[in-house]
């Protein structure tokens, strides 16, 4: 006797969602992907469609230095907002700043005079006079819905997908050089937990990390 498999439907794993479509967004999947209804999503920056520009704190020490973004000036992981520079260390010819994304995390630090390459990619110059402490740069991503990409969820990658960020409603498969469009639950809404797909394998700490992230954006596994 053949045996059917019944595959995944759509959608079926929303339990309870925000009125008029609030909960969902059209995405874009990336190339070499997979996905299921259910997948776990995580999303990167398109680097050529992000624009950053970089400001000098008006209260900064006078003639204190300047910083440079890099061409280009942000990664994948990139977040749209503002990032936030402050010194925390200053030195004679030289200083320390602490870096914190949109969300008011520490991604690093900075030394003056060495190019800082991780979300933002820039290098902060000594000026005439040395930093002080509290002396900043503000440097603003400008990423709307279109300048991100999803793919299947990997708690091994490095280029954003690591991260938690959705989960697709609809199947989609793209080979190279190949996107695809679909809708995806991007926020405020409940889904059965049972009916995700997860990357074969993962880790019962990585799906609890990727249970929070989703939690943080308002979507409850129950």
């Amino acid at each position: 006797m053949t045996v059917f498999t019944e595959g995944r439907h759509a959608a079926e794993f929303v339990l309870s969602e925000a009125q008029r479509m609030f909960s969902r967004d059209n995405i874009t999947i990336a190339a070499e992907q997979t996905i299921k209804p259910g997948s776990v999503l995580g999303k990167r920056a398109v680097v050529a469609g992000v624009v950053a520009t970089a400001a000098a704190d008006a209260g900064n020490t006078a003639s204190s230095g300047a910083l440079t973004l890099a061409d280009p000036a942000v990664s994948s992981r990139a977040k749209d907002g503002v990032y936030n520079i402050v010194c925390i260390e200053p030195a004679t010819n030289a200083g320390t700043f602490e870096v914190f994304d949109p969300t008011g995390r520490s991604i690093g630090k900075a030394t003056v005079g060495v190019a800082f390459n991780k979300e933002i990619k820039f290098t902060i110059a000594d000026g005439s006079g040395d930093f002080v402490a509290g002396d900043r740069f503000t440097v603003t991503v400008q990423a709307d819905n279109a300048d991100f990409e999803y793919g299947a969820h990997d708690p091994a990658a490095t280029d954003g997908f690591e991260v938690a960020a959705a989960i697709a409603l609809y199947e989609a498969t793209t080979g190279e050089s190949e996107s695809a469009a679909i809708s995806a639950i991007t926020r405020h809404a409940e889904v059965n937990g049972h009916l995700l797909t997860w990357k074969t394998g993962i880790a019962a700490a990585d799906k609890a990390n990727g249970l929070q992230a989703l939690a943080d954006k308002g979507i409850i596994v129950r």
